[in-house]
């Protein structure tokens, strides 16, 4: 099967100019040309086009382009990859239409929308971290989670956790020990709270890697400013990470 120059300009939704230009700087030639002076592209050629046009959308400029198609020894892992790039596009863009309806679904309701979500897949706070430190999967799978609830189940996981952080702050103010029972508690609670949370080793139940997760939240509370106001000062934060590396060598 084959398209001539202007059956494919029309598919492909760009102008037969641009086609001869892809032809002069040597992105794509015609797969053969007619006697009767006309060009006309068979498969391999539409392919080469769509991943053209791929990078183009990606914001590639065609020099670049051309130096991919070059060095590419493998067009099907070439293609791998374009399809990895569209799939996390199509992420993103599912992350800003789940915080768009957000919006909506509040102010429609006449609530007032929560900041941090009406910015979800423009900006994701902690996916570098998180990927950094418990892959990339785990990023997905919680933020998909997290972005997939309406706004009232979002208000209640949050009145969870703040009634979870004003346990701990309590407990501090009390002056019991870190590895007394009150305390242990209160890190199973914590825990527990954590595995409703897919993607992250404790929903999974991963006993190692849930270990290491919850030592390593212990310590990001009291290292990380961000965190560890959350526990009003860093007397709470490190009363909560070391109850939480007591439950963690003892009773996980």
């Amino acid at each position: 099967m084959e398209w001539t120059i202007q059956e494919l300009a029309t598919r492909a939704g760009i102008t037969s100019r641009t086609l001869r230009h892809y032809d002069r700087v040597g992105l794509l030639a015609p797969s053969r040309v007619g006697a009767n002076g006309y060009r006309y592209y068979d498969a391999g050629a539409v392919a080469r086009l769509q991943r053209i046009l791929l990078m183009r959308r990606l914001g590639m400029g065609l020099p670049a382009i051309a130096e991919v198609l070059a060095d590419e020894v493998d067009t099907c892992d070439g293609l791998r990859a374009h399809i990895a790039a569209l799939e996390e596009e199509r992420d993103r863009i599912e992350r800003q239409l789940r915080s768009v309806r957000h919006t909506l679904e509040a102010l429609q309701a006449g609530a007032e929308p929560r900041m941090d979500v009406m910015l979800a897949g423009f900006n994701d706070r902690y996916k570098d971290e998180v990927i950094s430190r418990w892959g990339e999967r785990a990023f997905q799978v919680s933020n998909d989670w997290w972005h997939g609830k309406s706004l009232d189940q979002q208000q209640a996981w949050k009145q969870d956790t703040e009634d979870l952080v004003a346990a701990w702050v309590t407990a501090v103010k009390a002056g019991v020990s870190p590895a007394s029972e009150h305390a242990q508690s209160l890190a199973a609670r914590h825990v527990q709270w954590l595995s409703q949370i897919p993607g992250t080793p404790t929903a999974e139940g991963d006993r190692e890697r849930s270990i290491e997760m919850v030592k390593g939240l212990g310590d990001m509370y009291v290292d990380d400013p961000r965190f560890a106001g959350m526990y009003e000062d860093a007397v709470g934060a490190t009363f909560v990470r070391d109850a939480l590396q007591a439950y963690a060598r003892t009773r996980m």
